[in-house]
């Protein structure tokens, strides 16, 4: 029989020990701090859901409505979880979700891409924005519902106009939010670009476009609720499908668990996107926004 011997690595000393011990502390409050986030994060969210369902459902009590009308949290329960049809109930209402949901990303992304790239021809020329931006701003002033049926007479009912309607909610607050702080990056910074002969594209691209990076994350936070409402508007005037139709629907046969059932999906898809575009947020900054001091 062959024996191999196998080296047995020796054991640390007290100086490595006492060299690593600094670096397990920090890991280790990492550890409990990212817990702590973690934590802290999904208490604020039920005591807000818990404030919510108060609210509601001391509402309903306060101003009388009839039950008939006024369905409360364990209402709405019942006809998702409970009731004969609940199972029928939820594939209904996870189709029109999937529908509503496509519908409001699509708008979402179009009119983010939109307004980042008029953000940018604005910044690049400023007679370009001096003789756009104002009409940018009268067609904002017109309301949404008044110019729906005109995008629906030229785009027709299908996805493009849901797409242009959901984009035209969030294009604006994009675009004005991107464009100032474009204009608002460090003006030693860009000096300093130009100084070395720079051009404006490369100045747009390396001192001002991650200056506007907290400014579009802000922007996308406030305005993915707004597609959602704005593919909802869609789907009631436009094309007859998903969530927005559904709710004037149910509503007009009086299935009122139904329409508070949808109403409240809508509710939570809206905080949701909220926050998961927070979430994003931390990730992009931190990894492309500049330090500040």
């Amino acid at each position: 029989m062959t024996v191999v011997d196998s080296e047995v690595a020796p054991p640390p000393s007290a100086t490595d020990v006492i060299a690593a011990a600094p670096r397990l502390q920090q890991a280790g409050r990492s550890g409990r701090a990212r817990g702590w986030r973690i934590a802290r994060g999904g208490l604020s969210i039920l005591v807000s859901a818990v404030v919510v369902l108060g609210a509601w459902q001391l509402f309903l009590v306060v101003f009388h409505v009839k039950h008939f009308i006024g369905k409360g949290p364990l209402d709405v329960w019942h006809y998702l979880f409970v009731a004969a049809s609940a199972s029928a109930n939820r594939t209904a209402v996870l189709h029109e979700s999937f529908t509503t949901l496509r519908d409001a990303g699509l708008g979402l992304v179009a009119g983010t891409v939109s307004a980042l790239g008029c953000a940018v021809a604005f910044n690049l020329s400023r007679p370009v924005e001096r003789t756009l931006m104002p009409i940018a701003m009268v067609l904002r002033s017109v309301p949404l519902v008044a110019m729906t049926p005109l995008i629906v007479v030229i785009f027709g009912h299908d996805l493009g106009a849901v797409t242009i309607i959901a984009g035209i909610v969030t294009f604006f607050p994009t675009l004005v939010n991107v464009t100032l702080a474009l204009r608002w990056a460090p003006r030693d910074s860009i000096d300093l670009c130009r100084a070395y002969g720079a051009s404006p594209a490369k100045t747009l691209w390396k001192v001002q476009a991650p200056n506007a990076l907290p400014a579009l994350m802000a922007s996308l936070r406030i305005a993915a609720p707004l597609a959602l409402v704005g593919a909802l508007l869609a789907e009631w005037l436009a094309t007859g499908q998903g969530i927005g139709y559904r709710i004037l629907q149910v509503g007009g046969l009086s299935d009122y668990s139904g329409l508070w059932s949808r109403v409240v999906l809508v509710t939570l898809y809206s905080f949701a996107l909220y926050r998961l575009i927070g979430g994003v947020e931390r990730i992009v900054l931190r990894r492309f926004a500049p330090v500040r001091s």
